[in-house]
């Protein structure tokens, strides 16, 4: 994981993430640095890079929800 997130999605985003790419619209992900959401990620996706912020800090849907990087 990265050193200090600054950003967690909801468990809700997650779990809604989750359940768009089950059906098909999108391979979701979060960047943890800037908030960011990504339509092109791995479900285990770890630390590729943001193209908003350029951290290496976006995670698959199911690894921030694996990792508990998420707020209730």
């Amino acid at each position: 994981m990265i050193g200090n997130p600054k950003y967690y999605p909801t468990q809700e985003q997650v779990i809604t993430a989750i359940e768009d790419r089950d059906i098909g619209t999108a391979n979701p992900g979060f960047c943890l640095a800037c908030g960011e959401e990504s339509d092109e990620c791995e479900p285990d996706a770890r630390k590729y890079k943001c193209e908003c912020c350029g951290e290496r800090a976006v995670f698959g849907a199911e690894e921030v929800l694996l990792m508990g990087a998420y707020k209730l």
